[in-house]
């Protein structure tokens, strides 16, 4: 049992000269004989320890290896040289738990040295996330969501929690999975968009969720995953997919402010109102550029980066809305324009040239959505219990599905959505 209250290390310089309990793991070990240098790691920073042979477990430094946990005790002084300009002068050390010295991938790499390549660290991720700059990209996440979660509190959302297993898909295609289900058979979740629909037509009238999303995608790109944590909310009484993306600007507007805010990074808070550009704008901005299209009717990864160079030059901005999908990109529950039922009222958001939300104002119309289901050739049959939702009275309604890993992939820069992801899972990994 602990004498005394550990102490973490970016509180040190608040106990100049006091004797401390730190705790953490051993990043680098400096043996000059009469005098051993510690370098210890906790969550909150580093700080040397220094080991001399007054110290009563002198000896214990030669038991140690890289990585291994101790509980240090010793008196705090202020050094220059130190990192973080103080050091401890070590009086006591409790060896908490022993690595094994050959560490399978270094957690500080040597100078001019090269990064262990992904599959690999991703191996050994828990290792790899010792790295503190890995551990800043979940301290994002958490203000990410933190500023998210505030602006749906302070406008009224409602979290609800829905499940992943599925008697029916909820879009139509191949990427779903399809697992055995006692006799019969499921289907995980693509989204959570039915039960959100359902919160519409139960009067919640604003509602939010966080959880998993499963895409049987055989890709291989850094934007994709097979498992990945979604964001969504839908809204009530709106009348327009414009109204959707105004919501969703005050949304990520505020989620900015808070990393910027919590964080102190030098990232670039959105200014509103976003760009918008129509699908059919956009391929015509395209075209001009010299930029090839693929499909009338949706953009290519490429076209999705080019569009978004060509808005950030006209605006200065980093997001952009591409708004109004030929009905063949989208699925059967998006409304369609009263003036043209060719163009659904639905958009994406690009962000430094990658999507992070799809949205739509919905069709709430119970026979709307039958005939557009039939048109899509979905099963009606197997949609019936969807389909009864919006039987008995449902508000016009609408809402978004936000990709967060890929926000923090753009904004930190990074190589790969699943660097941004705490356990990445994709065609090829089930493990760690």
């Amino acid at each position: 049992m602990k004498t005394q209250e550990r102490t973490q290390i970016n509180d040190i310089s608040k106990k100049d000269t006091k004797q401390v309990l730190i705790e953490g793991f051993i990043q680098t070990i400096r043996d000059q004989g009469k005098i051993k240098f510690l370098i210890l790691r906790d969550v909150s920073g580093i700080l040397q320890c220094v080991v001399t042979k007054d110290c009563a477990d002198f000896e214990k430094v030669s038991k140690l290896s890289l990585e291994s946990v101790v509980e240090i005790i010793g008196i705090v002084k202020a050094e220059k040289q130190a990192p973080g300009g103080f050091e401890i002068q070590t009086e006591n050390i409790n060896i908490l738990s022993i690595s094994d010295p050959n560490l399978p991938i270094p957690v500080v790499s040597e100078k001019g040295g090269e990064e262990t390549d992904a599959p690999k660290r991703f191996d050994y991720r828990w290792i790899d996330l010792r790295k503190p700059e890995r551990q800043q990209i979940f301290r994002v996440w958490t203000s990410l969501e933190k500023g998210a979660r505030e602006f749906l509190n302070e406008n009224g959302f409602i979290q609800i929690y829905t499940p992943s297993f599925m008697s029916t898909p909820c879009e139509s295609g191949a990427e779903v999975f399809e697992v055995s289900y006692f006799e019969g058979k499921s289907y995980l979740a693509q989204s959570p968009q039915f039960y959100k629909q359902m919160a519409m037509a139960s009067g919640f009238e604003k509602v939010f969720m966080v959880g998993p999303v499963f895409r049987a995608e055989p890709s291989f790109t850094t934007r994709h995953m097979t498992e990945f944590t979604g964001w969504d909310f839908e809204v009530s009484y709106t009348h327009s997919h414009f109204e959707v993306m105004e919501m969703e600007e005050r949304l990520l507007v505020k989620a900015f402010e808070q990393v910027k805010s919590d964080l102190g990074l030098d990232i670039e808070i959105p200014k509103i109102p976003f760009p918008k550009v129509s699908i059919k704008e956009a391929k015509e901005k395209l075209k001009k550029a010299g930029v090839k299209s693929e499909k009338f009717f949706d953009l290519s990864p490429e076209e999705e980066r080019e569009i978004s160079v060509i808005i950030k030059n006209e605006t200065g901005h980093d997001f952009v809305f591409l708004t109004d999908y030929p009905i063949e990109a989208r699925p059967f529950y998006h409304m369609r324009h009263e003036d043209n039922l060719l163009l659904t009222k639905s958009f994406d958001l690009l962000y430094k040239g990658l999507e992070v939300t799809t949205g739509a104002q919905r069709e709430h119309r119970y026979d709307v959505l039958v005939k557009q289901a039939k048109e899509k050739g979905m099963p009606v049959e197997s949609l019936k219990y969807y389909l009864d939702f919006f039987k008995y009275g449902c508000p016009p309604h609408g809402g978004v599905g936000i990709g967060p890993g890929r926000l923090v992939m753009k904004m930190l820069d990074l190589a790969s959505v699943k660097e941004a992801t705490f356990l990445p899972r994709d065609v090829k990994r089930l493990t760690p």
